[in-house]
């Protein structure tokens, strides 16, 4: 077997343009120099097919230009099109992305923060389940949806008003019998305004409610326990259901149908999330739209931001109802 070549260095490319190696460098780091000196390096690089060392620069530097991102999985439609638009933005600010996923284990969260750390990233974004996470002040960090507290800046969309949005929806299209409905983690973070919203909607308007909340790691039976609970003569106590999110939604739905009810007939639904079929096609279902290109680039303008004593303690931003199928379509 051959032995393979080894890549060329800045000194062969200083040694093929018959220029100093400070030159060499000048021209690789953006630094002016003269037309002709610029030239030839360039025919060099081309010639030699020199590639920049991007990690070694960023060593030297104390700057690698790459941000890590850490989120639950990939395989959330959510985080998916979520780590989708950061990349996007990261890449419009010069910037790679390091992306890493974490099934939601705190340990593996932890971990993936040391990682990163040591790999010397200029920021982290992170979507967090982890109670203790420890992160060092040195870096920038921005939560996603998860107050850490007032040194570091958190990015949420308004859960509040999505919940009162959902139900005040719901009333309108005529429910008076409504069930809020939820899994998800234990942590006080800002997701679980949803049912403070839908709650206070509810009270606000004075129509009965009821509240199904699980934690991460409990059966979905459960829920349809609870369903079957309030299933009587063919017919479910509720008629409008608001779900934390567009992914609960479909398994409701499912559990709906196996009992025999039609949606929006008998019972509408509304998720929230705004995700749609193969990612950019129609809503799976009606749902209180986030703006994930928008929470996207504010995460990267905030992380990138030098000046870090005047950033936000809490971003948030606006949501808005759209239709899709689940609820009747009274606008």
């Amino acid at each position: 077997m051959a032995k393979s070549k080894s890549a060329p260095t800045m000194k062969d490319v200083a040694r093929e343009s018959g220029v100093a190696l400070g030159t060499v460098s000048k021209v690789i780091n953006g630094i002016p120099v003269g037309e002709s000196y610029r030239l030839k390096v360039e025919e060099a690089i081309k010639k030699l097919n020199y590639r920049v060392n991007n990690y070694a620069k960023g060593l030297k530097s104390n700057h690698t230009n790459t941000i890590a991102v850490i989120v639950p999985n990939l395989i959330n439609p959510f985080f998916g099109k979520l780590v989708h638009y950061i990349n996007v933005s990261l890449s419009e600010a010069g910037y790679q992305m390091l992306v890493c996923s974490t099934d939601y284990n705190p340990v593996t969260e932890q971990n993936v923060v040391i990682m990163a750390e040591q790999k010397k990233v200029d920021g982290i974004i992170c979507l967090s389940y982890n109670p203790r996470l420890q992160v060092s002040d040195d870096i920038p960090f921005v939560s996603i949806d998860r107050y850490f507290g007032e040194n570091i800046p958190c990015v949420t969309s308004d859960n509040f008003g999505g919940g009162t949005m959902a139900a005040n929806r719901l009333i309108a299209n005529g429910c008076r019998h409504l069930a809020f409905m939820r899994i998800g983690s234990p942590l006080s973070n800002e997701t679980n305004k949803r049912s403070d919203g839908f709650v206070s909607a509810c009270q606000a308007a004075d129509v009965e409610y009821s509240l199904k909340i699980l934690n991460d790691g409990d059966s979905y039976e459960l829920f349809r326990d609870f369903l079957k609970e309030h299933f009587k003569n063919g017919k479910l106590d509720f008629d409008g259901i608001f779900c934390v999110t567009d992914s609960l939604e479909h398994s409701i739905e499912g559990m709906l149908t196996e009992m025999g009810l039609k949606v929006p007939r008998d019972v509408q639904l509304i998720g929230f999330d705004g995700t749609r079929r193969f990612g950019d096609m129609e809503l799976c279902c009606s749902t209180i739209v986030q703006q994930v290109d928008k929470l996207a680039s504010t995460c990267v303008e905030m992380v990138l931001k030098e000046d870090r004593d005047n950033l936000p303690t809490l971003v948030c931003l606006p949501v808005q109802y759209a239709y899709g199928r689940t609820t009747i379509d009274k606008t």
